[in-house]
């Protein structure tokens, strides 16, 4: 079980129409601090549908293309419930930086999702830093973690 992320592969990046905004400046932050990023859309406002962006980012981190996926919508709810449809995937929904850190140092979270509409752009930028840094911690954490695959 990977318990770092990993410079030299992408971080996959998705949203609906309602997380667009900070996808677009989330991937700008990311590239401006070394990062690659590989963007699955969407690329506007107009109304789409979540599930179309995050199977997309889901299955780039499932088969190890990207080292994380950020996955962005209006709730979170939507892309998160998504991603955790394929078994690779240990997606979490965080709206603050100590759920951020606990998804990766007890869960090992692969996709960070967040809700555009009920945080602000500093704080999904602190998550996404925050969620990028930290590793696993493995131990009784590992155990866990192994048990959420079916």
């Amino acid at each position: 079980m990977k318990h770092t992320f990993d410079k030299a592969l992408p971080v996959a990046i998705g949203c609906d129409h309602a997380g667009y905004t900070y996808k677009e400046k989330i991937k700008a932050y990311l590239m401006d601090n070394g990062w690659t990023v590989e963007d699955k859309g969407t690329f506007s406002e107009e109304s789409t549908d979540y599930p179309d962006y995050a199977h997309p980012v889901a299955e780039m981190v499932e088969s190890d293309a990207a080292t994380a996926g950020i996955l962005i919508c209006g709730s979170g709810n939507g892309v998160c419930m998504t991603a955790n449809k394929h078994q690779g995937i240990r997606a979490a929904l965080c709206w603050n930086e100590e759920l951020a850190a606990l998804s990766r140092q007890h869960n090992n979270a692969n996709v960070l999702c967040m809700p555009e509409r009920f945080v602000s752009y500093e704080t999904a930028q602190k998550m996404v830093d925050i969620f990028l840094s930290t590793d696993f911690e493995g131990g009784r954490h590992e155990r866990r973690a192994e048990k959420i695959s079916l």
